[in-house]
C-alpha cells in the first residue's frame, strides 16, 4: 500500500533549515566578534608597545640633547681658554720687546738726532725728534731699516725749527716693529 505522509514535512524541513541558519549566524557573528577582538587586541598591543618605544626614544632625544648642549658649553669655554691662552702666549712672547726697541734704538741713533716722542700703537712705532742735518735723518732712517728688529721706516715730515736759539730739522718717522714668535725669542 501506498503511504501518504500527511504530516507538513516541507514546514518541519524549513523550519529545520531557518534553525540551522540562525545558529550558523550566531556562530558567524561570534566568530567574528572574537576574530575582531582578537585583532583589535593584537593592534591595541602594538600601538601601546610603539607608544612605550616613542616615549623611550623621546626620553633618550632628550637626554642626549642635554648632553649636546653641555658639549657645546664645554667647547665654548675650551675656546675661550685656548683664546686667554693665545693672548697670554703673546704677551710672553713679547714681554721683553720693549727693553729690546730701547736697545736697538740706542745702537741705532747717530749722532746729531735727539729723540723728543715715542709712540707704539701696535706694530708701529712713530718717532719724533730733532737732528742737526737731513743726513742724519737719512742715517737713522737707514739704520733702522738695517735693525733686524725694526723694519719699513717711512719719513713722514720735516721741518726746520729754531731750538733754544739753534736752528735743527724736526722730523716725524713711522717704522714697524718685527714681532718675534716664542721659537725666535728662545734663540
Amino acid at each position: 500500500m501506498i503511504r501518504i505522509n500527511l504530516l507538513p514535512h516541507r514546514e518541519e524541513k524549513r523550519r529545520a533549515r531557518r534553525q540551522q541558519f540562525y545558529v550558523l549566524l550566531g556562530l558567524v557573528t561570534v566568530l567574528a566578534g572574537v576574530i575582531w577582538f582578537l585583532g583589535f587586541s593584537v593592534i591595541n598591543r602594538q600601538i601601546a608597545g610603539q607608544i612605550e618605544k616613542n616615549d623611550f626614544l623621546k626620553r633618550e632625544i632628550a637626554s642626549l640633547d642635554k648632553e649636546i648642549s653641555e658639549i657645546n658649553k664645554i667647547q665654548e669655554q675650551t675656546n675661550a681658554l685656548l683664546a686667554r691662552k693665545r693672548v697670554i702666549e703673546a704677551l710672553q712672547a713679547n714681554r721683553t720687546e720693549t727693553v729690546h726697541l730701547f736697545n736697538e734704538l740706542a745702537k741705532q741713533v747717530p749722532e746729531g738726532i735727539y729723540l723728543r716722542n715715542l709712540t707704539q700703537t701696535g706694530q708701529k712705532i712713530a718717532i719724533t725728534g730733532y737732528a742737526q742735518a737731513n743726513a742724519r735723518i737719512t742715517t737713522l732712517m737707514n739704520n733702522l731699516d738695517a735693525s733686524p728688529l725694526l723694519e719699513q721706516s717711512t719719513l713722514v715730515e720735516t721741518k726746520s725749527e729754531t731750538v733754544g736759539g739753534r736752528r735743527l730739522n724736526a722730523f716725524s718717522i713711522t717704522t714697524m716693529i718685527t714681532r718675534q714668535t716664542a721659537a725666535t725669542g728662545k734663540k
